[in-house]
């Protein structure tokens, strides 16, 4: 199973419990850790996770300096539960716009985790627009297409997108928002969709299994007359 999260609610977690924007981006990292480790337990096949969407630049600066620690940060304090795991790590998006010491820890993390069989594919989205990434798909066929005859179907399409999946089985918004937020467009035409009102740092192992279970009891036709 391919599972999306689109994590949203840390701000509004922060100022509901009266703390600074970054004690709430802490707090969603420490949720991430557990749903990583209970998607291992699930014997998921990937986990994205929607951590900076393309539009997040235009937060204060503050905030996103913040985040930009926080990222090194969580790969300190994670990395090695990570490799114990066995869990592979992506990040994808315009990572470069984070800087030489962001993107040089995530290379580093993305290297240390390369396994050849891991028990999680864990992708996480960075600086990240669905509109984005098949934009610069098309125009990276379109280069092809000047020096020799390109065919794209839909299958190979997915090779030209940034996101290092293809299909989404599930999509889970925390957080009371009812969009997508440009997130995984092109992956997403008949993934299930499941929102929930809880914010990021409130949701926990068991709202997860919960989604799990509720895509488990959906009839999925695909469009086809059962």
């Amino acid at each position: 199973m391919n599972i999306g999260i689109i994590m949203d609610g840390n701000g509004r977690w922060a100022k509901k419990n009266s703390f600074n924007i970054t004690r709430g981006h802490e707090q969603g990292i420490n949720v991430v850790r557990e749903i990583v480790e209970e998607s291992v337990k699930q014997k998921l096949n990937s986990l994205t996770l929607y951590a900076f969407s393309s539009e997040n630049w235009l937060r204060p600066k503050n905030e996103v300096s913040g985040i930009k620690n926080l990222i090194i940060q969580s790969i300190n304090n994670q990395l090695d539960e990570l490799i114990e795991q066995n869990v592979k790590l992506k990040f994808f998006g315009n990572i470069s716009a984070f800087g030489n010491k962001v993107s040089t820890k995530i290379n580093d993390a993305e290297a240390q985790t390369n396994f050849e069989d891991p028990s999680l594919f864990l992708n996480i989205a960075l600086g990240y627009g669905g509109r984005m990434d098949i934009l610069n798909a098309i125009n990276k066929i379109l280069d092809e297409s000047r020096n020799k005859k390109t065919v794209i179907d839909e299958e190979k399409f997915f090779d030209y997108l940034d996101a290092p999946i293809k299909d989404l089985d599930l999509l889970i918004r925390t957080g009371g928002e009812m969009r997508l937020s440009n997130f995984l467009l092109f992956h997403i035409a008949y993934t299930e969709l499941f929102f929930t009102d809880q914010l990021w740092p409130d949701f926990t192992k068991k709202d997860f299994v919960n989604c799990i279970d509720s895509f488990l009891s959906r009839d999925r036709r695909f469009g086809k007359r059962v």
